[in-house]
């Protein structure tokens, strides 16, 4: 599951047009009339894990995702997206519960790996008591996906393929 806002669509202090000081690179963009940093760095390593996973949008960008992000960031197009109900985007704040229930309807019995900036205690305490793999992955809103949290997702997924005898 992988949020936008704060994992591949950055803020914070920016400088000659990156990150400041961060060494991420990617480029601002219009996207309906509202501006965002799409890191390619963050691209870049999506890409990479793309064979170990199955990549799904869970943003609040729903559908728009799909329009916008693969030929901006040269990602894979036809990517699923979660559709919120009305009631979970009327408690959208800068916490990610109000998507926990979307993505355990899709997730079902699946492993289920989460980068998302704006994990809480519920999250958390949702991913603990979920019976199935599940790993959460919070990124920093200014720095997005990096080197980082992609080296924790591809050793959580190879981990598991291990445990499969595969």
């Amino acid at each position: 599951m992988l949020d936008i806002d704060g994992v591949i669509s950055l803020f914070g202090p920016f400088s000659g047009g990156t990150p400041a000081g961060e060494g991420v690179e990617g480029s601002f963009h219009s996207i309906e009339g509202i501006p965002h940093f799409l890191s390619s760095t963050a691209a870049a390593h999506l890409l990479a894990l793309a064979d170990l996973y199955e990549i799904v949008w869970a943003s609040g960008w729903e559908e728009r995702a799909e329009e916008h992000l693969p030929h901006l960031l040269g990602l894979p197009a036809g990517l699923a997206f979660l559709r919120f109900p009305t009631r979970a985007r009327a408690m959208r704040s800068a916490n990610a519960h109000w998507k926990l229930e979307a993505i355990g309807t899709f997730a079902r019995e699946r492993p289920l790996a989460w980068v998302d900036d704006a994990l809480d205690d519920s999250c958390r305490h949702w991913a603990a008591a979920r019976p199935h793999p599940t790993l959460l992955v919070q990124t920093s809103p200014r720095l997005g996906l990096t080197a980082r949290e992609a080296d924790q997702l591809r050793a959580w997924a190879l981990s598991l393929q291990a445990a499969r005898g595969g």
